[in-house]
């Protein structure tokens, strides 16, 4: 991979070359897209999701960049619901699903081939069915013969990596309307003025000492990250940087949750990519990398916290800060630069909203800075998948 040139990122026309789609004016309208999508699925009678009753179980069917819904939902249901979420986009409909069931399929074409026949299949079941995705899809027509809620996204809406928003607030909404789970309206919005506040933050023409995501794109570019959250909401921010990273930015990285990834985690800084031949952070002072060539294969450590806990939070948030302190300590201690990100305190979405923007940013202008389009990856054409399952 060439090295990372800095100067992509702050010249315009150059940015543009590389961005062929202009991916960062998408993920700068995030927080439109809240308020969007919220207009939109108000267009809809949530009422009829699982006939207004709450369900016996959930399954979501997404696939791609679609997927970072269900991990969100899991978050939410997992946490504060007695209903039980599965999700599952890449193959058959799970045999437990029956009429006492919601799913939930999500595709932004409305093509994604595993996810339509997840909710044909619930359908001919008898199972209650939510779809999300274009208009005038297969998916819709499939929500359509089982009776079902079709909840529509902007056709204008890119691709699917930059559609988290127009996809996630109708799941969510729709998971509100039938007692799965309880999402204020008052949260999405606290969610959409951080997405603009964060897109502001992170605009291009901002300079890299007030441009946390173009700094931390520079930092990245020097290791091979491993991506730890310290809690429930950091640890599904940090799945979403992990897949947001190799499929954008073409970056290899490892995700994981404290404190059930503590120990591989720990484990890996002993390991033959950690620390380096000199001292501090790992890194030599005196390199070039136009001259030396970018240094690859060091391990980084980028920690997503949530806030620091105060006297009245709970025990178990005081010990996974504990827990996250010692393992940024003992990353430091083995010479494995440490890059520490923390959400601004907020309801779980607003702070899930936090650092998706930040590793957002980051990836896209991490592939930009190595002369990548962000948008697209060659080879991906030829790989025999599904049909759609990329969306």
């Amino acid at each position: 991979m060439p090295a990372f040139d800095e100067t992509l990122l702050d010249d315009e026309g150059r940015r543009h070359a590389v961005d062929s789609t202009d991916m960062l004016r998408a993920l700068a309208g995030a927080g439109a897209q809240v308020r969007r999508a919220i207009t939109l699925t108000d267009e809809h009678d949530l009422t009829r999701v699982a006939a207004g009753d709450r369900p016996r179980a959930v399954h979501v069917a997404a696939v791609g960049g679609s997927e970072a819904v269900s991990s969100v939902l899991d978050l939410l249901i997992s946490r504060t619901s007695p209903v039980l979420l599965t999700a599952d986009g890449s193959g058959p409909l799970p045999g437990w699903v029956g009429t006492l069931d919601l799913v939930v399929a999500i595709s932004l074409s409305g093509r994604a081939e595993w996810p339509v026949r997840q909710a044909q299949e619930a359908g001919r079941r008898g199972a209650h069915v939510l779809t999300i995705g274009a208009p005038v899809s297969p998916l819709a027509d499939a929500a359509a013969a089982a009776h079902g809620v079709h909840l529509s996204i902007d056709p204008g809406t890119g691709h699917s990596r930059t559609a988290l928003w127009s996809l996630l607030v109708p799941a969510l909404l729709a998971a509100s309307a039938c007692g799965v789970v309880d999402i204020p309206r008052a949260v999405l919005l606290g969610a959409a003025d951080r997405l603009d506040a964060q897109a502001e933050r992170f605009r291009p023409d901002a300079e890299y000492f007030v441009n946390p995501a173009k700094s931390l794109a520079l930092d990245l570019a020097e290791v091979t990250p491993i991506i730890l959250g310290d809690g429930p909401v950091t640890g599904t921010a940090a799945r979403r940087a992990s897949a947001m990273l190799a499929r954008t930015a073409r970056v290899p990285t490892t995700w994981g949750r404290l404190p059930d990834a503590a120990a591989q985690v720990v484990a890996c800084l002993s390991g033959p990519l950690a620390g380096g031949a000199t001292e501090g952070d790992g890194r030599d002072i005196f390199a070039d990398p136009y001259l030396d060539g970018a240094v690859e294969g060091r391990l980084g450590l980028l920690l997503l916290r949530d806030p620091v806990p105060t006297a009245s939070s709970p025990g178990s948030e005081m010990e996974r800060h504990n827990t996250a302190q010692s393992v940024a300590d003992h990353a430091e201690a083995t010479g494995v630069r440490v890059l520490e990100h923390s959400a601004a305190p907020g309801h779980d979405v607003e702070r899930f909203a936090d650092l998706v923007s930040l590793t957002d940013f980051t990836s896209t202008y991490l592939a930009i800075g190595h002369g990548l389009d962000p948008a697209t990856a060659p080879g991906l054409a030829g790989l025999h998948l599904p049909r759609k399952a990329t969306e």
